[in-house]
């Protein structure tokens, strides 16, 4: 599972991130 910056969900981490699976 990793994070890619493509206007998705939003991430603990602060950043809109696209989570895929």
């Amino acid at each position: 599972r990793f994070a890619i910056r493509e206007g998705g969900h939003t991430v603990g981490a602060g950043v809109v991130t696209k989570i895929i699976e």
